[in-house]
């Protein structure tokens, strides 16, 4: 709050005041109305306001004219006012709301604080970060990539069209800090989104609070790499469980690390058996593209969250390339699990040879499938296309339908085995997995014709079935495959 009567005033200024004035300074020609006016906008004056009575009975319809044009806030009192009180009130406020807005930083400090020593990571602090603000935030390197993200509550959609856009040179309601990226001498940035009242006057002082305990955090080894790692794992999560819409697929691959979006992609997924604790999967997942790439694939891979699962995407050279790059990327896949997670089993799937629009589909599948592919014997690697039952049971294992329909079918024959030392369910899926022939099935289970007669009589006495028929042969598989991935197996 500001108060004067002289016909300089606007030279007094600094901006952002609010100008009260009995209008001695402001001119009685029109003129000299505008040009007072203009010079107060120019000043970046916050609002005139004008008491009434000692020079003007009514605002001068110039004064009035020429606030509009230059968008400057016009007050009018109608009566006299303790200028003094006016400004006494206001200055208190405006000082209260300082020191409210300071306590709240300092308890947003402490907040962020306590995370890392409670052992939690960058993400959780931008998570807070934007749980506080209700915006999304996002944490870049020196060089512009994205490195972390969060979105609050309630925001969904591409994360990646959300931070492109507040990347926009004027953006509206973005806000952004420099950080210190541990040993690296130039900065990185935290930036923060599609800010609201009354957050957005906040914001400043929580992301100064932030980008301090961000840069703490990356002073420790390696944290940069981790969290591009986790970055990476998150995208193709996205990719993977359709977050991500087809026409920006291409942008989601270029932001995970690729130099270019290629036109034909190969996803692969892998599941690690019982992996110890602390395992070192980014040093993994950063050898085996190192590896691959030396044979002449780029690829990108990722974690899902901090699951034993692995997503990645290999660039392929051609139609022909698939069958190539799925066994050189399985084997080194492997390896890079073993040595570096101390994986004992990795199963791996890979999907259809795809375009980047198709990408998250067929990675979802090629999860699924290699999941599904855990309960068969071990190979270098598996084709999803091949395994379109197992991976459509296994994604349905906790169907209730699903298992009443399996116990349904299948119940006799589980009770049997429960009682008797003789179990004939493994008889059943000789049977099954040598398509029906007999003989076939007597030479796998090393039994002479009559003793398996003889058991395949009883199986159809306990089922009410009938083993000559294709299609109930189907029904039985079709139920054996769906118990064992209801039962965990």
């Amino acid at each position: 709050m500001h108060a004067g009567e002289v016909r300089n005033i606007a030279a007094l200024l600094t901006g952002g005041e609010m100008l009260l004035t009995t209008g001695m300074g402001i001119g009685a020609r029109a003129a000299e109305q505008r040009r007072f006016t203009q010079a107060l906008a120019a000043r970046g004056a916050a609002a005139l306001v004008i008491e009434l009575g000692t020079v003007f009975a009514e605002p001068p319809a110039a004064l009035v004219d020429a606030a509009a044009a230059q968008e400057l806030p016009l007050i009018v009192l109608r009566r006299e006012i303790p200028f003094v009180a006016v400004t006494e009130a206001i200055h208190t406020e405006l000082v209260s709301a300082q020191y409210a807005l300071l306590r709240r930083g300092e308890q947003i400090q402490r907040e962020l604080t306590e995370l890392m020593l409670d052992g939690e990571g960058i993400p959780a602090v931008l998570a807070a970060l934007a749980a506080t603000l209700r915006a999304p935030v996002f944490l870049e390197d020196p060089h512009g990539r994205l490195l972390s993200h969060a979105l609050p509550e309630g925001f969904g959609g591409d994360p990646l069209e959300r931070w492109e856009a507040a990347r926009r040179p004027g953006a509206p309601a973005a806000r952004a800090t420099t950080v210190r990226m541990g040993a690296s001498t130039q900065d990185g940035r935290l930036l923060v989104a599609e800010l609201r009242s009354p957050n957005d006057a906040l914001a400043g002082v929580a992301l100064d609070q932030a980008a301090a305990v961000v840069a703490l955090a990356l002073l420790r080894a390696r944290q940069e790499e981790e969290l591009a790692a986790r970055e990476r794992g998150s995208l193709l999560v996205s990719l993977a469980d359709g977050r991500v819409a087809p026409a920006a697929v291409g942008r989601a691959l270029l932001a995970a690390g690729l130099a270019r979006v290629p036109q034909l992609l190969l996803p692969l997924a892998a599941v690690v058996d019982a992996p110890p604790a602390g395992a070192d999967w980014d040093a993994a997942l950063r050898d085996w593209q190192r590896l691959l790439a030396d044979r002449g694939w780029e690829a990108v891979a990722g974690r899902r969250g901090d699951s034993a699962a692995v997503l990645a995407l290999i660039s392929l050279r051609g139609d022909d390339d698939r069958a190539r790059a799925a066994d050189a990327a399985a084997e080194l896949l492997r390896g890079a699990l073993v040595r570096r997670v101390g994986a004992e089993r990795v199963v791996v799937a890979a999907g259809r040879a795809c375009a980047p629009e198709a990408a998250g589909a067929e990675l979802r599948r090629g999860e699924q499938s290699a999941a599904a592919a855990a309960a068969l014997p071990p190979r270098p690697w598996h084709d999803a296309a091949a395994l379109e039952l197992r991976r459509l049971l296994w994604a349905a294992r906790d169907d209730a339908e699903l298992i009443a329909f399996a116990e349904r079918v299948l119940g006799p024959l589980a009770a049997h085995d429960r009682q008797r030392k003789l179990v004939l369910t493994p008889t059943l899926e000789a049977l099954l997995a040598n398509g029906g022939q007999k003989a076939e099935t007597a030479r796998a289970l090393h039994l002479n014709r009559q003793a398996l007669y003889h058991r395949l009589t009883r199986i159809e006495q306990l089922l009410g079935v009938d083993l000559g028929d294709p299609e109930q042969l189907l029904t039985l598989h079709v139920a054996l495959l769906a118990r064992g991935y209801a039962s965990g197996a």
